[in-house]
């Protein structure tokens, strides 16, 4: 799992991600729920959204995320229930040989996209099953056993923790879970790293690559501003890097990740940017889960680059703005609708606009306009644009 990039503390126990970072304090903090087991609570949400797909028809959509869930015709022109997550977990405290656990179910049109799948066309998935301990090594060492979310990416699974509502290209070039173990360490300060070995670079339970001894591996670095760099206090620079072999793959592939979040002196105003790269050598049959890629990797060499900005600026307790522009541009085509279907485009464009207005409370609340376009037609009935338009409303009740 990803490190809180504000939070050095927070991120030596990696319990959150660098895209809750981007965005202002928590306005829809989750209520733990304490159980008859010392230290363990329940906690999750309910994610519940609308799409208007204008002008397509529920056809040849962008994809927004890992296996389409976010932008695919599963979604269009409708109403949906993304996700219910429950998480049971007990997380580490202070001590020093401390321990801990985490567990989390997710259901819904979303839960395909991410973790263990838990049969074919099967609405469920855990995302997350781990040990966690503490060895008092130096300043603590933190390590985890079994599966976790990816060390790579500004965006996440959870779309409350999300800038906006759909995800980007970015998002969808890069791994979702790994099972394996993880390693975390806080330095100083300003600096933290993490390291780890894998089966395999797609998820799953059980996954192995076709070589015995081959194995993924990954490691991240993040450094975050001191409080003596006045406004900029806060800011933190991370990248991470992954390498290996999908489990039905006959070559390794790569992937790399650099994103950063930058205060201002306007208070609410922050900016963020990120750059993901794919890349995988010939002969390549699936690069993590390459069905859900928004390009057709097909059995030759092949590379993605995505990159964007944010910014988001928290105008009220209550209200918040959120943009981001992105372009991504990748050497074998992108696909609009699955690798196998539809025509490609070989860069594109996206920007996507969020208000947030949280009335309720533990409620997250917003609407967003997205706006996409590629240098060929592939996007409408008939492949025959080079524009696609979605507005969005979507509410999440965290409990």
């Amino acid at each position: 799992m990803k490190f809180n990039k504000w939070t050095l503390g927070l991120a030596a126990l990696g319990v959150v991600s660098l895209a809750s970072a981007v965005r202002a304090d928590e306005k829809a903090a989750p209520i733990y729920l304490e159980t008859a087991v010392s230290g363990t609570s329940i906690s999750g949400y309910v994610n519940t959204s609308a799409q208007w797909n204008i002008g397509n028809n529920g056809s040849a959509l962008p994809v927004y995320g890992n296996n389409g869930y976010y932008g695919s015709t599963t979604k269009a022109d409708g109403f949906n229930l993304d996700a219910v997550e429950v998480t049971i977990s007990k997380p580490l405290d202070d001590s020093q040989w401390a321990s801990g656990y985490n567990f989390t179910m997710v259901y819904g049109q979303d839960a395909p996209s991410v973790g263990a799948s838990l049969g074919s066309g099967a609405l469920a998935s855990i995302k997350d099953a781990y040990v966690e301990l503490r060895a008092p090594v130096g300043n603590g060492i933190d390590l985890k056993a079994g599966v976790f979310d990816t060390l790579l990416g500004y965006e996440v699974f959870d779309a409350g923790s999300d800038p906006n509502y759909t995800r980007s290209y970015g998002y969808a070039l890069e791994p979702t879970t790994h099972t394996g173990v993880l390693a975390a360490y806080n330095f100083f300060d300003w600096l933290s790293a993490q390291a780890g070995v894998g089966n395999t670079t797609d998820a799953g339970l059980g996954t192995r690559s076709n070589i015995e001894s081959h194995k993924s591996y990954y490691g991240s670095l993040s450094l975050t501003a001191p409080n003596s760099w006045g406004f900029l206090a806060g800011s933190t620079l991370y990248g991470a890097v992954e390498g290996g072999r999908a489990s039905n793959a006959s070559q390794d592939q790569i992937n790399y990740y650099l994103g950063a979040v930058v205060n201002t002196p306007v208070k609410g105003l922050k900016f963020g940017a990120a750059y993901d790269y794919l890349g995988a050598n010939a002969n390549q049959g699936q690069a993590g889960n390459s069905t859900s890629l928004p390009f057709n990797p097909g059995t030759q060499a092949f590379w993605g680059n995505a990159t964007a900005l944010y910014v988001t600026y928290q105008a009220t307790d209550k209200l918040s703005f959120d943009g981001r522009a992105e372009y991504a541009w990748i050497d074998t085509g992108i696909a609009p609708v699955s690798p196998s279907t539809g025509g490609s485009a070989h860069s594109v464009y996206a920007l996507t606009g969020t208000i947030e207005y949280d009335l309720w409370k533990n409620v997250l609340s917003r609407a967003e306009v997205r706006w996409d376009h590629a240098n060929t037609d592939v996007f409408g009935d008939n492949y025959a644009h080079k524009d696609s338009v979605l507005l969005a409303a979507n509410i999440i009740y965290k409990f």
